[in-house]
């Protein structure tokens, strides 16, 4: 095996690179799913039912395909995307669309739960929809969505040490080929570790600054 440290150190940085652009796309298309679904339907904003159903149905078709056979059913179009199937980048597509529908269901629930009292004060002062979406969705359920964001990079951190199984590279990668194959605890247990470690920064970064947007502690 290469050296342990290099080897570690290549793999975690696979892992951050993979997980980080997977996070950003999933942020952008899925909030802005999110606005789609709390905007379109029968009695909001830009009331569109039929457009509300049919994302929705798309965003529930997604959501259900676990992650490992969404990592297979993509390969054509993770070739056609980034030109391979293996590697870091390749890991990305996947990553990207099971996260993009998974963050935008989180990101609804935040945005729906803004108080409707706030909206119906900004309307009857003459606000525009655009003033009640930028100036009072997005900003009451900031917190809300960060959080969901960080659940989000938790559970795409589990995803891509899954996605080692095809070749992906990052932690998963080392814990297959050098612990599981060759039946060497030593290698699972300080991936375990490092995946464990990377979490808690994580989610304990994502917690503390919600707290910190939450205006109303």
């Amino acid at each position: 095996m290469p050296d342990s440290f290099d080897l570690y150190l290549t793999a975690a940085w696979q892992t951050l690179q993979m997980v980080s652009v997977s996070a950003l796309v999933s942020a952008i298309f899925g909030l802005a799913l999110a606005l789609l679904l709390v905007t379109t339907g029968p009695a909001d904003l830009y009331a569109r039912p039929w457009l509300n159903r049919g994302v929705g149905s798309v965003v529930n078709v997604f959501r259900s395909v676990p992650f490992i056979i969404l990592l297979v059913v993509l390969l054509p179009f993770t070739r056609l995307v980034v030109g391979t199937t293996i590697g870091v980048w390749a890991a990305v597509v996947p990553l990207s669309v099971a996260g993009i529908p998974f963050f935008a269901r989180i990101a609804e629930v935040s945005l729906r739960e803004v108080d409707r009292g706030l909206i119906e004060a900004v309307q009857a002062m003459g606000g525009r929809k655009r003033d009640v979406l930028w100036h009072v969705l997005l900003p009451e359920a900031l917190p809300g969505i960060v959080s969901g964001l960080t659940i989000t990079l938790v559970a795409m951190i589990g995803s891509s040490a899954m996605a080692g199984a095809v070749g992906a590279g990052g932690l998963g990668d080392v814990a297959i080929r050098y612990g599981y194959q060759r039946f060497d605890t030593q290698v699972m247990v300080s991936v375990l570790i490092g995946l464990v470690v990377l979490v808690s920064v994580v989610q304990t970064a994502g917690d503390v600054l919600a707290r910190r947007l939450n205006h109303r502690q």
